[in-house]
């Protein structure tokens, strides 16, 4: 279903071959969903939002050179190392004040604001169609941004 759009978005965010973040293994996290025992889905469908949500903070980190989102990024990482949901919603949890200076303390653009819409979408997606929805703004998105320009919070206007 949007195993390719999850696929490119990883590589849109991470490239093809990030290892800093990503094993291989999950650049195919959304077919493990697909193809898991009902018993595991719980726990694949939260890998994939995991991935979903760390590419999300990886364009906005590269957007705008933002510590905050980095530091986000790194506990959405730190959680993907996880083994079951009930590991991932503590390291989660662990780092919650995290997540609200991002919100607190972010500049946003009309880029950041749209990639932070769609962390929250992610955040609150509870159903594949709907994760699959974000996957698709989520890539569409990533790859119309233009991660060169200056992003510059005190842009002078003369």
């Amino acid at each position: 279903m949007s195993a390719p759009a999850f696929q490119r978005l990883l590589e849109l965010t991470f490239g093809p071959d990030n290892t800093d973040y990503l094993s291989p293994a999950d650049y195919d996290a959304y077919l493990d969903f697909e193809e898991a025992r009902p018993a595991d889905q719980a726990f694949r469908f939260e890998r994939v939002r995991l991935l979903v949500a760390m590419s999300l903070l990886k364009a906005l980190s590269d957007l705008g050179d933002h510590d905050d989102s980095r530091k986000v990024l790194e506990v959405l990482h730190r959680a993907l190392q996880a083994r079951t949901t009930a590991e991932i919603d503590a390291a989660i949890t662990k780092d919650a004040q995290r997540f609200e200076k991002l919100y607190t303390d972010l500049y946003v653009n009309d880029d950041g604001g749209q990639l932070l819409h769609l962390f929250e979408q992610t955040l609150e997606a509870d159903t594949e169609a709907a994760m699959a929805h974000t996957i698709d703004d989520a890539a569409e998105l990533v790859q119309s941004l233009d991660f060169t320009a200056p992003h510059d919070e005190d842009e002078d206007e003369d």
